[in-house]
């Protein structure tokens, strides 16, 4: 089983044996799986573990532990909780437009919402990702041009067939409202081209022999980009463009990265130790950004001026406004360890972990 510790455990975003999900719902009813047991409101939900956070045009939506999503209209001072019908962990959320978002997990949820977060309905999840990416490969295997390949993606579509609901999602991301991506444990790579009605898997198209776990994916200017452990981070190619190719981007750090993120002019990736890596070309070349911290960056984000924030599992703050050159400390009255972040407007940040979710003022 997998879990993903954010840092404060282990390290931010490593996967180890575990069954948060399925334990929590075993303690409330074991004759029910989490992904048909509707999430609990809870007026302590906003204190609780929060892995995932982002905007829906003006609102910031939270996702956590049990299912949790939650909603805030005022710039993080104060918070509803949205109708979910899992309540199994939630580890990140995106919203390609104001309105429609998507949200995934453990246990292979996928949630999607039409009304800006307000409610969710499950999309997907690991009962079904499993026989969907065997039902791929068996009719599209051929066209990968490679039988041998084929032959051993559809193998491994039926290891994660045979498991069921066993490995999560870790992060999802789209470049538009028709074109999104799904990232998780032992390389898990899903993509849509039709806004979530249909899932292909991208297995046969990663530069990840070894099938090492995939953190992040985001779109940044014109590219996607995935992020993993062991300093893998691969770049979409759109070269041909019937068969688009997720390509590995060598890196002068070998560590774990947990976030991308960036805009047309630089891409910032983050992972252990303090790392932060920037390329200004596009992803050709990379130079390492001091920080002067030793800990995990395990979460970002980037607002419409172009700052950029970082967060740390042991509750830093970096803030950069020259597109990822340099960062300096930011200073908050209560700093919180952090999963992830997103601004809140000019003078403030929202940031979540496990101590919940809360609106801090930048000094």
């Amino acid at each position: 089983m997998i879990k993903r510790a954010l840092g404060w455990a282990l390290v931010a975003c490593t996967v180890a044996g575990s069954v948060v999900g399925l334990a929590t719902a075993a303690a409330d009813n074991v004759t029910r799986d989490v992904l048909d047991t509707p999430a609990v409101k809870s007026p302590l939900a906003s204190r609780t573990l929060v892995n995932g956070l982002a905007r829906s045009g003006e609102r910031i939506v939270a996702v956590g532990q049990r299912g949790h999503v939650l909603l805030s209209d005022d710039q993080g001072k104060t918070w509803r909780q949205a109708d979910v019908p899992v309540s199994s962990d939630l580890v990140a959320v995106a919203f390609p437009t104001p309105t429609n978002g998507w949200a995934v997990g453990h246990d292979g949820v996928v949630l999607r919402s039409t009304d800006a977060g307000a409610t969710w309905t499950r999309a997907l999840d690991g009962r079904q990702a499993g026989a969907l990416m065997v039902d791929w490969y068996k009719r599209e295997g051929a066209t990968i041009g490679d039988a041998a390949k084929a032959e051993a993606m559809l193998k491994e579509a039926e290891r994660f067939a045979a498991q069921g609901a066993e490995n999560p999602f870790l992060d999802v991301g789209f470049e538009n409202e028709k074109t999104g991506y799904l990232v998780g444990a032992f390389g898990l790579l899903l993509r849509t081209v039709d806004g979530g009605a249909s899932w292909q898997p991208m297995l046969h198209a990663a530069d990840n022999p070894k099938a090492q776990h995939l953190y992040a994916v985001r779109a940044v200017g014109s590219d996607v980009f995935v992020a993993g452990e062991q300093g893998l981070l691969m770049k979409l190619d759109r070269s041909n463009a019937a068969s688009p190719q997720f390509r590995a981007v060598e890196l002068p750090y070998k560590g774990t990265l947990f976030g991308v993120t960036g805009n047309a002019r630089a891409v910032i990736a983050h992972g252990l130790r303090g790392t932060v890596l920037r390329s200004t070309d596009a992803g050709r070349s990379w130079q390492t950004v001091e920080t002067g911290l030793q800990v995990g960056l395990t979460g970002s984000s980037i607002d419409a001026d172009g700052r950029i924030v970082i967060v740390s599992q042991a509750g830093h703050l970096l803030l950069s406004k020259d597109d990822g050159a340099s960062f300096a400390p930011a200073q908050v009255d209560k700093p919180l360890p952090g999963a992830a972040v997103a601004f809140a407007g000019a003078a403030s940040v929202i940031v979540g972990g496990p101590r919940g979710v809360a609106a801090l003022a930048l000094k």
